[in-house]
């Protein structure tokens, strides 16, 4: 993985989908391009449809990141007619759940591999490729990545000791968004909420009884999902709700409040 030198023009353009693909992008490229994201800030990727605005943006951006498993990408990336615009990340990561459609594509899989520190550091190097591809003389790109894999290197050794002092075995969450983190370090996610579907009665009185039973402290949520049922879950266990927010840009900071809320007594 290779680039060298000349820096591009700063009126470029990537478009990147959601706001954590933006931060990986200014750390490899610097300010060489503008760079928007489709979805804003408080906006569930899951209910989100692009403005006439951003559709143009899409058909005239330089480049256009994606994570590779939301379905709103599927639906507006699609129809770009150059598709070597769009540098979909999750290329070499294997997805939870989902099945294989006709057309090659994960469809229904957990799409939160940027959650992940592993995934992160692979998501970075498809998105470095794909930077020299585009820009193959610009400068300091290579110094950049591999600065930003280092760190996503310490970020991944971090978390792994963490939770491995304090003992993590498992955690609640009310949306199951921490799939792929859980996987990378042999932790359960245990989740309220499935398949955007709240429990019926009676898996919730298992949930419940669960819970008390594993003396959870912390149940985990986005601030999106309704904060009467997550209270109401909480008041029944005993514990309490702490916000998370899988959206926020700064990716590496969003994964060490994570992991401080799992490992907080």
């Amino acid at each position: 993985m290779g680039c060298s030198s000349q820096r591009t023009a700063p009126d470029a353009e990537i478009c990147v989908s959601i706001a954590p693909l933006r931060s990986l992008v200014e750390r490899i490229a610097g300010d060489d391009f503008r760079i928007e994201v489709l979805v804003p800030v408080g906006v569930s990727p899951e209910t989100f449809d692009p403005t006439p605005r951003q559709l143009v943006t899409l058909h005239e951006a330089r480049m256009v990141v994606a994570v590779g498993l939301l379905d709103f990408e599927r639906s507006y990336l699609a129809p770009l007619a150059d598709s070597s615009r769009v540098v979909t990340l999750c290329r070499g990561i294997e997805s939870i759940g989902g099945i294989q459609g006709a057309d090659g594509d994960v469809v229904g899989a957990d799409p939160h591999v940027w959650l992940s520190p592993r995934e992160l550091r692979r998501m970075a190097a498809n998105l470095y490729d794909a930077l020299c591809r585009m820009a193959p003389d610009s400068t300091g790109y290579a110094a950049a990545y591999r600065a930003l894999d280092e760190e996503l290197a310490r970020l991944d050794a971090e978390t792994a000791e963490s939770l491995r002092e304090h003992g993590v075995r498992v955690f609640y969450i009310y949306h199951p968004a921490l799939g792929y983190y859980a996987r990378a370090y042999g932790l359960e996610q245990v989740a309220v909420e499935t398949e955007g579907r709240e429990p019926s009665a009676r898996r919730l009185a298992r949930l419940i009884a669960r819970a008390r039973a594993d003396g959870v402290r912390r149940l985990l949520y986005e601030r999106q999902f309704p904060q009467s049922a997550v209270e109401a879950f909480c008041n029944d266990i005993g514990a309490e709700a702490a916000v998370i927010d899988p959206l926020e840009e700064d990716v590496v900071e969003s994964i060490r409040r994570i992991t401080d809320l799992i490992v907080a007594p």
